[in-house]
């Protein structure tokens, strides 16, 4: 469970030197992961080999404005000489129809990478406080009902998913973010904070010094 902190001047730079040094599977996430996704493309336009996936979406079709996917196409995708494999979660079918079908693609999948954000609620992906899919053991991807803003009904990779990640990141911006960094890096573990519990095999989180301002020292 131990996160390797790197506080840093710029973690979306920082976050971006990682994507673009990925290789095989690589899950995405919405949000501030956005201008990691722009520079990432500026700096490695072929992406050929690559496999990416969503750490979540919402269920809603691709081009919807609050797609995750969306996001991903418009500032990294479309920006690309040499298109990955992309493995969309299908949200316009419905989040459990989606979540079955993401679930069999899933299988024998082991993520290289996975980019994650952390919520005002210490969320992350679509894994929220007390959540029944935090109990989650066996299937890969769930339905999942959203508890913070929008509340559109939503799709995730389960804890397992990301425990056996060879490399799970976070990325968080923002005095803002510091109260559910402590909480999520230096204080016990909790269900009420899902942040708490997800780590890869290997962890480590991207911070600025406003998001790390209530972090321990030394």
């Amino acid at each position: 469970m131990t996160v390797e902190v790197r506080v840093v001047d710029d973690p979306t730079r920082a976050a971006t030197d990682l994507l673009v040094t990925a290789a095989g599977n690589v899950a995405l996430s919405g949000g501030s992961a956005a201008s990691a996704y722009e520079l990432a493309a500026e700096i490695r336009p072929d992406w050929s080999g690559i496999h990416v996936w969503f750490g979540d979406d919402r269920a809603v079709p691709p081009d919807d404005e609050l797609s995750n996917y969306r996001l991903a196409k418009e500032t990294l995708l479309d920006r690309l000489s040499v298109q990955p494999e992309v493995h969309r979660i299908r949200g316009e079918l419905g989040a459990e129809k989606a979540a079955d079908l993401y679930d069999a693609e899933l299988e024998g999948i082991t993520l290289d990478l996975a980019l994650n954000g952390i919520g005002p609620d210490g969320h992350t992906a679509s894994l929220y406080p007390s959540a029944p899919a935090l109990d989650e053991k066996g299937r890969r991807a769930v339905a999942a009902e959203a508890k913070w803003e929008p509340f559109v009904p939503r799709v995730t990779m389960t804890p397992p998913v990301f425990a056996a990640a060879k490399l799970l990141v976070y990325l968080a911006k923002g005095e803002s973010k510091a109260e559910v960094i402590r909480l999520a890096f230096a204080d016990e573990p909790s269900p009420e904070i899902p942040a708490s519990l997800i780590r890869g095999r290997r962890t480590i989180a991207l911070l600025d010094r406003g998001a790390a301002s209530q972090l321990p020292q030394g």
